[in-house]
């Protein structure tokens, strides 16, 4: 096993438990690792972190339905949705040159930063004496 092995296997555990607990997709982790940590291209980066989110994405979403958290006619519906998006999606990025990628990639991870972040600080009770 070499060193860039357990990199990847590292970078896996980290999406694995982030998954798990706050429920984001693991290429939030894999693609930024694969093209910034190891320079590898923006669509086989995507390409590979669909593929590797799949065994991730089955166990966090087993483990959650035994405890009780998933409702299963909209996961159906979602589900069947991303599918086609998917497969739509899928078709796009490869036509779509590597550096165009990256950026709207950086623009979604961006605006949904600034996203969750509002809604961090809206939730934050105000400490009225």
């Amino acid at each position: 096993m070499t060193w860039g092995d357990a990199l990847l296997i590292a970078g896996g555990l980290g999406a694995g438990f982030l998954s798990g607990t706050i429920g984001i997709g693991g290429g939030l982790l894999f693609v930024p690792t694969m093209t910034v940590g190891f320079r590898i291209s923006q669509a086989v980066a995507q390409g590979t972190s669909l593929v590797a989110i799949v065994p991730t994405a089955i166990v966090g979403g087993i483990t959650h339905m035994r405890e009780g958290n998933v409702l299963l006619g909209p996961a159906m519906w979602m589900g069947g949705g991303g599918v086609g998006g998917a497969v739509l999606g899928a078709l796009v990025a490869v036509e779509v040159p590597g550096p165009i990628l990256a950026r709207i990639w950086g623009a979604f991870l961006v605006i949904s930063a600034y996203r969750l972040g509002l809604q961090a600080i809206r939730a934050v009770p105000s400490k009225a004496a």
